[in-house]
C-alpha cells in the first residue's frame, strides 16, 4: 500500500486510539484491518489513521463473533456498509446478526434435545455436519 497524505480529516485516529474504542488491544485493529473489518489510510510517516467510526466496527465485530460469525463473513457484511454508516445501515447489520443468532440458537437447542433424548454423542455430532 503507498503512504498518501490524508486528505480526508475525518481519517485521523490512531490505532491506539482506535483500540481503546474498540475495547480491544492495539494489534487486534490490526488484525480486523487486515481482514477487512476496518480500514486505514497510510501516512507518510507511515502511520495507520482510521475514521471515528472504526472503534464502533470493532464492537459490532466482536458482537458478531459471539454470534459465531467469522472475521470473514463479519468482513462481508461490513463490505457493504458506507465509510460513514447511518443508523439505517446499522439497522440491516442488526438485521443479519439477529437472523444468524436466531439460527444457531435454534440450531443449537436441537442439538441439546437431541442428547436430551438419549441421543449418542457421536450421532448428535454426525447431525451438526449434515447441517452443514
Amino acid at each position: 500500500m503507498n503512504a498518501v497524505e490524508i486528505a480526508d480529516k475525518s481519517a485521523k485516529l490512531t490505532v491506539r486510539e482506535v483500540a481503546i474504542d474498540g475495547g480491544v488491544a492495539a494489534p487486534a485493529v490490526r488484525f480486523y484491518e487486515t481482514h477487512g473489518v476496518v480500514t486505514a489510510l497510510r501516512t507518510v510517516g507511515p502511520q495507520r489513521r482510521f475514521e471515528e467510526c472504526a472503534g464502533c466496527r470493532i464492537k459490532v465485530a466482536k458482537l458478531a463473533q459471539r454470534v459465531g460469525l467469522t472475521v470473514r463473513e463479519i468482513a462481508e457484511i461490513f463490505a457493504d456498509l458506507p465509510s460513514h454508516p447511518n443508523p439505517q445501515d446499522w439497522n440491516r447489520v442488526a438485521d443479519v446478526l439477529i437472523k444468524e443468532a436466531e439460527t444457531r440458537t435454534s440450531e443449537l437447542r436441537a442439538q441439546i434435545d437431541e442428547m436430551r433424548a438419549g441421543a449418542r454423542l457421536c450421532e448428535v455430532f454426525a447431525s451438526i455436519n449434515e447441517q452443514k
